[in-house]
């Protein structure tokens, strides 16, 4: 048995580590999807493999499935065989993972020769190879998207340092330098995270640590199991659509029947569209971890951890086949579309058991924005994450231009853009007034960027949503406006498709801008301060 002091004192010590390996990731890293845009998440594992303590202040959809990962990592090398030193790795979206761009590292922690538990760093890559820089869109399976790491075991002196790895790894990339500095930064992340349990284990006892750790995950599981059993019982459907497949105009639906029993909650996905020929599709690890994030965001207060003891109190059914489970080989780099439509339909499953908790929906979106330039033999790749407005709440309007709950990314400041990057500029950034759905609470506010592209050979490409499907409202609430993005040259303006791919001309101008969150209750509601404060910020130009 364990104190309830020692639970107390090492579960957030454990907590504490996963955040600090988190900023010794994002500090030291190279490129500015992780360094500025913090496209990269870190955790804590025992030694079975299920996740403890999770950084809860990068990315949700990164680490909700960090145990599926390493599960597949432990299959393919069993533990026994590790040493002091070895490092799991792995991209394989068939084998726990995302997407190739998301590379996930495991450290066995080794306590008196034991494994007691594992350091996770995954980090989102600028290229991973492939047949387009960036984003890849043009991909009809996998191996077209760029390298494939299996779930294999390595030693970082012998296999990193002293062998062939990394070189193997930098000759398939168009940013080395970029890519491998990040991949070096997650090893940062792991060591930092081995040193601080080997002190938990030092100060308090190797057996108490290990009691602390099953502690945190059975207490995860109870406080959600509690919240489960305040629901009522039954069954309830939630949907969202995909705009489209980037080749039809055809919506995608996304299904989720969630079905409430006691303290048991079950998520079943049946009557999802079926997989696709683009790279729209979402790998299993990725809807898993947008469920369980829907479900904690809806159950669960701030103090609750996010790690497997969420998942021991959900059953989740995902048809193979299917947008959100495909089958080997297709294509998954915009997979965060399907995934975020998984996370609303959720939301309005729940939403719909419990009217007075529920929320609208969020632009809730990942706008991939990348443009790349290949001069005098070198590739320049800059890719940021867009904002989007959320859904507002019985009680709340929704925030304006933030990151979508299951990215959590920051921007990519303008300055640092700037710096790094010669043939564009970014001549203007402000948020969008009026783009957030009308209502007794109106839903957040999008933004829009204008880059100027200044020389030649430069490239666009872009994967998004919500430019057909809009943010629905809630209670009577209004929906959000949609995004869109457009180039101008000269007197002719170009539509950009939400997945789309084009070669760009100097002096070429961009205006790329997201939609807004839905609103909740009737606009005629609306109190005179709200009113006030919308007039104000009305004043701001806006889209025409």
């Amino acid at each position: 048995m364990i104190s309830p002091a020692d639970q107390a004192v090492i579960g957030q010590a454990l907590m504490s580590t996963a955040r600090e390996m988190g900023a010794k990731l994002y500090r030291s890293a190279f490129s500015p999807i992780v360094r500025d845009g913090k496209d990269a998440s870190t955790g804590i594992m025992d030694a079975s493999g299920a996740a403890v303590a999770q950084s809860d202040e990068l990315i949700p959809v990164l680490v909700g499935s960090l145990s599926i990962t390493l599960r597949h990592c432990m299959a393919a090398c069993p533990p026994e065989r590790l040493e002091e030193g070895d490092f799991y790795i792995t991209n394989h979206p068939y084998r726990g993972a995302h997407h190739l761009q998301d590379i996930l590292i495991f450290m066995p922690i080794f306590v008196e020769q034991r494994i007691i538990g594992y350091a996770a760093a995954v980090a989102h890559h600028l290229d991973i190879g492939g047949g387009a820089p960036g984003l890849n869109s043009s991909a009809t399976d996998l191996y077209g998207e760029g390298l494939i790491i299996p779930p294999a075991r390595w030693n970082h002196r012998r296999d990193w340092l002293e062998g062939n790895l990394r070189g193997m790894i930098a000759a398939n990339i168009r940013v080395p330098e970029q890519t491998i500095g990040d991949i070096e930064s997650q090893f940062a992340a792991c060591f930092t995270g081995i040193a601080r349990v080997r002190e938990l284990c030092a100060r308090h006892g190797t057996a108490t640590v290990e009691a602390a750790m099953a502690g945190q995950i059975a207490y995860v599981e109870r406080r959600l199991r509690a919240a489960i059993r305040e629901l009522p019982d039954g069954t309830y459907v939630g949907e969202d659509f995909v705009d489209d497949d980037g080749i039809s105009a055809e919506p995608l639906r996304i299904r989720a029947t969630v079905t409430i029993a006691g303290d048991s909650l079950a998520v079943d996905f049946t009557g999802t569209a079926p997989q696709v020929r683009t790279h729209l599709n979402a790998p299993y690890a990725s809807v898993v971890s947008g469920t369980l994030a829907a479900l904690k965001s809806f159950l669960s207060d701030d103090d609750v951890p996010f790690n497997e003891g969420a998942a021991r109190a959900v059953t989740i059914t995902v048809p193979e086949g299917t947008l959100l489970n495909p089958r080997f080989p297709a294509p998954v780099r915009a997979r965060m579309e399907a995934t975020y439509r998984a996370y609303d339909a959720v939301l309005k499953a729940l939403g719909a058991s419990t009217p007075e908790r529920a929320v609208a929906t969020g632009f809730d979106s990942t706008t991939s924005f990348c443009l790349t330039q290949l001069k005098e033999g070198r590739y320049r790749v800059f890719i940021e994450l867009r904002d989007g407005g959320y859904g507002a709440s019985s009680e709340n309007d929704g925030c304006d231009a933030v990151a979508g709950p299951l990215s959590n990314c920051t921007n990519v400041p303008v300055e640092a853009a700037d710096a790094d990057y010669p043939f564009f500029r970014i001549e203007e950034y402000r948020l969008l007034p009026g783009t957030g759905g009308q209502g007794r609470h109106r839903g957040g506010n999008g933004s829009m960027r204008r880059y100027r592209i200044l020389e030649e050979g430069v490239r666009l490409a872009i994967y998004c949503d919500r430019f057909r499907v809009a943010a629905e409202g809630q209670a009577g609430g209004e929906p959000g406006a949609l995004a869109g993005c457009r180039v101008m040259r000269g007197d002719a303006v170009i539509a950009v498709r939400s997945k789309d791919d084009l070669v760009l001309q100097a002096g070429d101008v961009i205006e790329m801008w997201t939609g807004g969150g839905g609103g909740h209750g009737p606009a005629a509601e609306r109190s005179a301060a709200l009113r006030a404060a919308d007039t104000r910020l009305a004043g701001l130009p806006t889209i025409p």
